[in-house]
């Protein structure tokens, strides 16, 4: 165990004391801080569990700065070199844009696992001025760029380690860079994979086919993925493969948010007596809100979270009709869940290419406007690394009571959207915002219908997944109303960001 697991708690030291193993068993001393080439066969996997609040992300973020301080290369889906040798690498994957956002913004170098599995196809010339970023080949003479622009771009590198960045401060595009996808063909090392109690048994299959080392870092007080039988891949680990965090921390221990999601542990806490708790709380605490109505003006940037389908295509009606949405259109500023990639099999390619650019089942998007031909969208993938994507799109808006949706965007094929004011809380797995609303009313359904899920009533799982969304401020909202927004939709706030490195266009 190194300096830095001194400041742990004494289940965060044993889990970095299990990882320091394994890893001195790959070849990778973190005592030492060596490493020896890669050998062996096989996928050895071990996973971190403990609930929100026990340490996982510190501890995550603390083992990338030992495998760092130690020579292991972290492959981001950036740029990646072929030029790795015997160096050692390390992949540090969530399962959705936001989540790995939520990494990023502690300074974690997290990508989407869908950008792991597909690789970028290359084109030759525009590699070099990579290869000399990272510092792998002389300075190139690329014909149509001026000395000027590749000073630019060495500018930008020097302050950001972003290639697409540089490149696009050289002037060029995603599209000039990156001319496919394809699955990746070659192995990787280390795999550190957060939020994992979302992954299914397909995609740890696809995972372990690529890493020789995998630490799954997950939540099982959370919802199993769907027609996971409510187990999570971890579950199915020997008992020596996993290191449970049982200790709250004291800057967790402080947050009511946190506080209420573990009052759920009990098993005599009923419904009612959960709502008190929460009323109380809130005249204590002013980061947890009880209301009576739901904030529209929070449901275009973080949906209201629910339990049944019903209310949600209920209150997604609602929200338009505040905002004055014509029927048959979206204004700029609505939000959208992408709800997967529609191309037959004959157009994988494509599918690769949507999916590498953000656009992946459950990704957080806002729409910016029509795209440049018809069944096209300008979006805002939330969380994305490049985050403003012009791509086909099919948008399908469901209505209370009918059983067929209205679609105002319908390419022939392309990324399908649903609408983003307010979704499951199974869906909303992973991802987290400033501020949460949770609806109360569908969790109280919930505790009525007495369903158990994993041993547990429900709803209190449910509830857990709910509460721990949110970052700063919980909406406990109580009946079935809606505020009126003093404001109309806005998307200046998103038109301020970086134009993207990557451009989807027809």
């Amino acid at each position: 165990m190194t300096d830095t697991a001194l400041t742990f708690s004494d289940d965060q030291a044993v889990a970095w004391d299990t990882v320091s193993d394994m890893l001195a068993e790959a070849g990778i001393d973190m005592v030492e801080g060596t490493t020896l080439p890669q050998s062996g066969s096989g996928t050895k996997v071990i996973a971190i569990t403990g609930k929100a609040g026990s340490g996982k992300t510190l501890l995550l973020a603390e083992l990338v700065k030992a495998l760092t301080a130690c020579g292991v290369e972290t492959v981001s889906g950036d740029w990646e070199s072929r030029k790795r040798g015997e160096r050692r690498t390390l992949a540090i994957l969530a399962p959705t844009n936001k989540a790995a956002s939520v990494l990023r913004n502690r300074g974690v170098p997290a990508t989407t696992i869908h950008r792991i599995i597909y690789t970028p196809v290359y084109d030759p010339e525009y590699e070099k001025i990579a290869e000399w970023l990272a510092g792998e080949e002389e300075r190139p003479e690329i014909e149509g760029l001026t000395d000027e622009a590749l000073d630019r771009a060495a500018a930008f590198y020097a302050q950001h380690a972003s290639v697409p960045g540089a490149l696009a401060a050289a002037g060029l595009r995603g599209s000039d860079f990156i001319t496919g996808w394809k699955r990746r063909d070659d192995p990787l090392d280390i795999g550190f994979v957060d939020e994992s109690s979302m992954l299914d048994d397909k995609q740890m299959d696809d995972l372990k086919e690529i890493f020789s080392t995998l630490i799954l870092f997950g939540d099982p007080a959370q919802l199993a993925p769907v027609g996971q039988s409510g187990s999570m891949v971890f579950d199915a680990l020997p008992e020596g493969r996993i290191r449970h965090l049982e200790r709250v921390h004291r800057q967790a221990a402080d947050n009511p948010i946190l506080d209420l999601a573990h009052a759920l542990a009990d098993p005599q806490l009923e419904f009612h007596d959960f709502e008190r708790m929460i009323e109380e709380r809130a005249a204590q605490d002013d980061r947890v809100v009880v209301a009576e109505r739901v904030n529209a003006a929070l449901m275009a940037r973080s949906p209201v979270l629910v339990w049944r389908n019903a209310t949600r295509i209920r209150l997604i009606a609602a929200f338009r009709a505040a905002y004055q949405a014509p029927e048959f259109a979206l204004l700029e500023g609505e939000p959208l869940i992408c709800d997967g990639v529609e191309l037959p099999l004959k157009h994988r390619k494509k599918r690769i290419d949507l999916e590498a650019r953000g656009l992946i089942k459950g990704a957080q998007c806002v729409f910016m406007g029509e795209g440049r031909k018809p069944g096209f969208s300008r979006l805002f993938v939330m969380g994305a690394e490049d985050p403003q994507v012009n791509a086909a799109t099919i948008i399908k808006i469901e209505k209370p009571d009918e059983e067929e949706p209205f679609i105002p965007s319908a390419a022939r094929m392309g990324a399908a959207f649903v609408h983003g004011a307010a979704c499951t809380m199974h869906k909303a797995q992973g991802s987290q915002w400033p501020e949460v609303q949770v609806f109360a009313p569908d969790l109280y359904a919930a505790s009525r219908a007495g369903r158990m899920e994993a041993g547990l009533p429900l709803w209190k799982r449910l509830a857990y997944v709910a509460i721990t969304r949110a970052e700063t401020r919980l909406h406990w909202v109580t009946r079935y109303r809606l505020a009126r927004p003093t404001e109309p939709l806005m998307i200046d706030d998103l038109k301020k960001v970086e134009p993207a490195a990557l451009t989807l266009t027809g």
